[in-house]
């Protein structure tokens, strides 16, 4: 919940804008939800209009024109307290408590031993954003004409927030980490466009997992081209062999312009100074780099296409599974203050469940969201300049997943997605023992969803055998046609064989995607917890 305070002199004109169409025709049914029990005797919730606006700003500024008290800067505070769109609609009655538990907080009633200050709490529909919120709008002139003590007064409200978000159960404002948002721009774009997600959500998860991929600058570069995003460098002024940034963007539909992202507009981790700190730098490195974003920006081939090209051997998924296990059990030692150690975890685990996405999700579904929850864990306000504990890297498994074929071993997709859910889940805990409910509610949600949606394609049993092939059903059906044999192979894989789908085609995404709606509707009847 996020208190925004102002301070001003015109109680009229405050609560005539409250009560009215809002600047972009935006507030609907102004009413009151809470307020002072001596104006509470006179109104009650019904829809307010310009008369009764006014005659509340006269109830509100009475000790004003009763004492003639003077206050610096004004007599009227205005406070809104809003939700993230993600957290829906709360009741009249849950905010009209709200509201009176956080004027107590602020020392506006008599529970502090003083004269009350008269105020009322006005709820008028959700912004343009969709937050839904209220306006508290109340005078600094007690009843008795003393002045309330504004002294500090946003950092008291920020801790009356912090304290109210526990005691109703409401997803805590983090002061250590935060996520772009979006503009309702891009949003009304994703709606027009009948796209699962805005640009920026889907361009930042690419983005990570690319970046999670590349050992190097260079490789970076050609992997988020061969995924198919525009790239182009931001040169340092007058050169072009200085990279000081880049955006990037989503292929535009025809008839329409792209839209271009800086790397830090994605996400705080995603800046390239941030990307910088994890990847070997040389000279070598650095003069490759820079032919990379050169040839980009002139939409030319690679200069020297380098791992990304090349398919791992069947050995490296144990490698890889170990080195996330190995993360996994540092972090059971890492301190909960070491903010920058988890960010890195929760980065690279994160940039793993995007590949994943990428190659067995049609559409974004639960391991994009998980992709993306530990992605809020990823983006700190500020970044230590390197984490106290020296972690283990995990970014083998993203540069695996990237590369997955059918061909892969299907134990070794379940023991790789094993040790991932695990590692999300030691994050979860992490921020569960830190009070950080929001994070907790949201890693819990995407972990379990996406455990179903990878438990829908196979089965226990059939972990242990091994995968049917055209030869085995060549010998067991002699009689039957390739086509036919074909048909019964997909049938085999559907029934289990392997955590995870081949290579998708057009029916096999539309059977995925029965899937994944039957397991959210299951999530939905449960509660949220990662299970163990």
């Amino acid at each position: 919940m996020i208190p925004n305070i102002t301070q001003g002199d015109r109680m009229a004109g405050l609560m005539i804008y409250l009560a009215g169409p809002g600047r972009a025709n935006e507030h609907e049914e102004p009413h009151l939800v809470a307020g002072d029990s001596a104006l509470m005797a006179w109104h009650d919730d019904n829809e307010l209009n310009r008369d009764a606006a006014l005659d509340i700003a006269n109830a509100l500024d009475r000790a004003k024109q009763f004492f003639e008290t003077e206050v610096d800067g004004g007599h009227v505070f205005h406070c809104s307290l809003s939700l993230a769109a993600e957290e829906g609609q709360l009741s009249d009655e849950r905010w009209g408590a709200i509201a009176d538990d956080f004027m107590k907080e602020m020392d506006f009633t008599e529970d502090g031993g003083k004269a009350p200050a008269r105020w009322v709490a006005v709820r008028h529909g959700l912004s343009k954003n969709g937050n839904d919120h209220i306006h508290i709008v109340a005078s600094m002139i007690r009843d008795d004409g003393t002045k309330w003590n504004g002294w500090k007064s946003k950092y008291k409200s920020q801790q009356a927030a912090r304290s109210l978000e526990k005691k109703y159960g409401l997803n805590a404002v983090g002061t250590l980490r935060a996520e772009r948002g979006f503009t309702p721009t891009e949003q009304s774009k994703a709606v027009r466009q009948g796209l699962p997600e805005v640009e920026r959500h889907s361009l930042a998860r690419k983005v990570r997992v690319c970046a999670g991929a590349s050992t190097d600058e260079a490789e970076f570069v050609r992997r988020a081209r061969q995924e198919g995003i525009l790239v182009r460098p931001r040169y340092a002024a007058g050169r072009t062999d200085v990279v000081n940034g880049y955006s990037v963007a989503e292929r535009p539909h025809k008839g329409e312009r792209a839209v271009w992202f800086g790397g830090n507009s994605l996400g705080r981790d995603l800046a390239l100074p941030k990307l910088r700190a994890e990847w070997e730098s040389t000279p070598e490195s650095a003069e490759s780099a820079v032919a990379e974003w050169n040839a980009a920006a002139r939409n030319r081939r690679p200069v020297s296409p380098g791992r990304e090209t090349l398919q791992p051997s069947a050995e490296l998924w144990g490698k890889y599974a170990n080195d996330v296990s190995s993360l996994r059990e540092k972090l059971a030692t890492t301190g909960h203050d070491d903010h920058a150690a988890w960010a890195q975890a929760a980065r690279e685990t994160s940039a793993a469940f995007g590949a994943w996405s990428k190659r067995i999700e049609p559409t974004p579904g639960p391991l994009a969201d998980a992709a993306r929850e530990l992605a809020k864990s990823a983006q700190l306000r500020r970044y230590p300049a390197r984490p106290a504990v020296s972690l283990p890297s995990a970014r083998g498994a993203t540069m695996i997943l990237l590369a997955a074929t059918s061909k892969s071993e299907p134990a070794a997709y379940a023991l790789m997605f094993r040790q991932l859910a695990q590692t999300a889940r030691a994050i979860h805990d992490m921020h569960k023992a830190t009070d950080d409910l929001r994070r907790v509610r949201g890693l819990a949600t995407a972990v379990r969803a996406a455990s179903k949606i990878v438990e829908a394609s196979a089965t226990a049993q059939t972990l242990k055998a091994q995968p049917m092939t055209m030869e085995t059903l060549r010998q067991q059906h002699p009689e039957a046609s390739e086509e036919n044999l074909q048909s019964r192979l997909l049938a085999e894989r559907s029934r289990g064989g392997s955590p995870l789908p081949p290579v998708l085609t057009r029916p096999d995404a539309a059977q995925l995607q029965g899937a994944q709606s039957r397991t959210e509707e299951t999530h939905r009847q449960n509660n949220p917890g990662i299970e163990r």
